[in-house]
């Protein structure tokens, strides 16, 4: 696909999904075969916001709301380049509608994996603010896409990164 194919039929889509289910990974590979650009939503965050999570307490809404207009806006920002990928937990249908406000044309590839694989992922992390000890709390706040949604749950278990960027490739808008 061409860049003017791109800029006329742009991808907005955020990888998304609880801590450590391999929102960064997938989003980086996935937008490196649409040629598009990446950005991490972790990078988005206030300091405050990695302060407090950090810490190891949960962000409130109040918290999150600056930080989801943001996410939405950098999307939007990318309309003439052809779309972008953006890691982003978006856990809760508002928060995928504070996103969706600013980019209504977003997909959502909802990454799943159970709480045993999460916690000991993020325990292997090194140089990651968000500790273990929240993913029972981003498990909590995950709900499934509903059917008015555009994207997808995509169960991650036993699937190669390749084979999950394959499958998101294959259900884009």
């Amino acid at each position: 696909m061409t860049r003017t194919e791109r800029a006329q039929h742009p991808h907005f889509v955020v990888i998304a999904g609880p801590t450590a289910s391999g929102k960064s990974t997938i989003g980086a590979a996935l937008a490196a075969r649409l040629q598009v650009p990446f950005i991490d939503g972790d990078d988005l965050h206030s300091d405050a916001n990695r302060s407090k999570m950090s810490s190891g307490t949960p962000l409130s809404d109040e918290d999150r709301g600056p930080w989801l207009t943001t996410v939405g806006r950098t999307l939007a920002s990318h309309a003439s380049g052809g779309g972008c990928v953006v890691a982003c937990s978006a856990l809760a249908r508002r928060y995928r509608d504070a996103i969706r406000a600013e980019v209504p044309g977003v997909w959502f590839g909802v990454l799943e994996a159970d709480a045993a694989e999460l916690t000991r992922r993020s325990s292997e992390r090194a140089d990651h603010f968000m500790p273990p000890a929240l993913v029972a709390s981003q498990i909590a706040l995950l709900e499934p896409l509903e059917d008015d949604e555009a994207g997808e749950m995509i169960n991650t278990a036993g699937k190669t990164i390749q084979e999950i960027v394959d499958h998101a490739l294959t259900r884009l808008p």
